[in-house]
């Protein structure tokens, strides 16, 4: 399976929204899918540090962090524990850093930028809210599926039984 969403279009997509194309790869392993948990947070990842700590199975965490590419709202040790905890994957509208060591691990990472920049942790944020991302309206629960094609979202799981 190395091409998943261009399979998931022709068979469903009336089903599904696609991301605007702004994203780019900074994780070990480019297919992931999942149950989106959601954050808004800006240049603070307070938030995100504590959702990745908790079990993640079967789950993407999407991060609205208003675009900003001043500072990360991901590095390594953050990115640890989403590995460690199960997450499938983070997808940040926003900044990441420790690129090359993101690369590394078994995670599904897309963001906008590379920033060598840390947030300051102030406990600001917002967990499992409506989001917006380009014309693309997200809310938890709905489904995220990404590769090197981009990223789309659909409201309920879809059955990828015939990819192979």
């Amino acid at each position: 399976m190395l091409d998943l969403l261009p399979d998931l279009f022709d068979h469903y997509e009336n089903d599904l929204m696609l991301l605007p194309s702004v994203f780019h790869q900074f994780g070990g392993k480019s297919i992931f899918w999942g149950e989106v948990v959601t954050v808004r947070c800006f240049e603070d990842n307070s938030m995100v540090k504590q959702l990745l700590a908790t079990d993640g199975t079967g789950k993407v965490l999407l991060v609205d962090g208003g675009a900003s590419t001043s500072k990360a709202l991901m590095g390594d040790l953050i990115a640890q524990s989403a590995v460690d905890h199960g997450w499938q994957g983070v997808v940040i509208y926003g900044a990441v850093r420790d690129v090359a060591t993101l690369a590394t691990m078994q995670l599904g990472v897309k963001a906008l930028a590379a920033v060598p920049i840390k947030t300051e942790r102030k406990g600001a944020g917002e967990i499992n809210c409506a989001l917006s991302i380009g014309d693309v309206q997200i809310t938890p629960g709905m489904m995220l599926y990404a590769d090197d094609n981009g990223i789309a979202v659909s409201q309920n799981p879809l059955n990828m039984a015939f990819i192979s």
